[in-house]
């Protein structure tokens, strides 16, 4: 059964979810900073909010889509913030990737005003967000997970619990984005290569895809470099700062591995030459660059 479900932040996974429950009729909710894309969304049939508050106010279950600790704690705070709109027995849905202390210090900011969290980190990119078959890492308690299956099962079928325990679902993307970084920069690195041996990138490319060196991320990235397309799906200051937290974690637990180090350190690079705010498929340029640095 379908519910007024809010959404604060639509941007390419935001937005995608958003287009993903107005396909399905339900009624959404949403702010954005940028006037544009919540613009977008209204056009498509959802009711714009002129802040976070009023979407707490006009929605059943908030779900809070923005980038960062920082970004969230704006959203919480203030008059017009969701702290102000929220009553208890509503539920807050928290998907951004963020430090599991982050998450906890959100939850317990809205257990004190008697509102519900689902830690609940995404991964896919926004067309998977608009179809349905991203993921969702999920960590709650059983009780509010259970209020919320419907939304949950609408917007993924690849919903996995993780745990019961709350912080568990920024633990564990944190986790995937690491190895999605790894990932990245050893498939560049192995482009490279093969240009450098001078072999066809596009025929190494459909090689890997059929052998033992695959990933998703490295045919999704690439094969968009390979032609052309120049859309950002994902910005690298995204994965420079979720590779920055996963080394911060693992450190926090006394674990320090060797490639985990080398890929966050590649993004960091990245953005300090001028590459913040491109698609994190211009990896591939980063990486030759630093192989040909004249």
């Amino acid at each position: 059964m379908s519910k007024k479900t809010g959404i604060v932040g639509t941007g390419n996974m935001g937005g995608g979810m958003a287009k993903r429950l107005l396909d399905l009729g339900w009624p959404v909710y949403v702010h954005d900073a940028d006037t544009a894309k919540q613009s977008e969304l209204q056009t498509a049939g959802a009711h714009g909010c002129a802040h976070a508050a009023a979407v707490a106010q006009a929605a059943e279950v908030v779900i809070v889509c923005v980038i960062d600790a920082s970004q969230v704690q704006q959203v919480f705070d203030g008059p017009h913030g969701l702290l102000a709109g929220l009553q208890a027995g509503q539920t807050v849905v928290m998907c951004p990737t963020i430090a599991p202390a982050d998450t906890e210090h959100f939850a317990q900011q809205l257990q004190a005003i008697g509102v519900h969290m689902i830690d609940a980190p995404m991964s896919g990119g926004p067309i998977r967000a608009a179809n349905g078959n991203m993921s969702l890492m999920l960590a709650a308690p059983p009780e509010v997970l259970a209020a919320q299956d419907d939304l949950l099962q609408s917007l993924s079928s690849q919903c996995v619990l993780i745990s019961h325990r709350v912080g568990d679902g920024a633990r564990v993307k944190l986790v995937n984005n690491l190895l999605a970084g790894i990932n990245l920069v050893g498939a560049c690195e192995a482009m490279v290569l093969a240009e450098k041996m001078g072999l066809s990138k596009e025929t190494a490319l459909s090689l890997i895809e059929r052998s033992s060196g695959q990933s998703w991320i490295a045919s999704d990235r690439l094969r968009r470099v390979f032609a052309n397309d120049n859309t950002i799906g994902s910005h690298m200051r995204l994965l420079a700062k979720d590779t920055r937290l996963a080394m911060a974690s693992a450190h926090q637990v006394g674990y320090a591995g060797w490639l985990g180090e080398a890929a966050a350190k590649a993004f960091a690079m990245a953005c300090e030459q001028g590459m913040t705010d491109r698609d994190d498929s211009h990896m591939l340029a980063f990486i030759r660059r630093a192989a040909d640095p004249a």
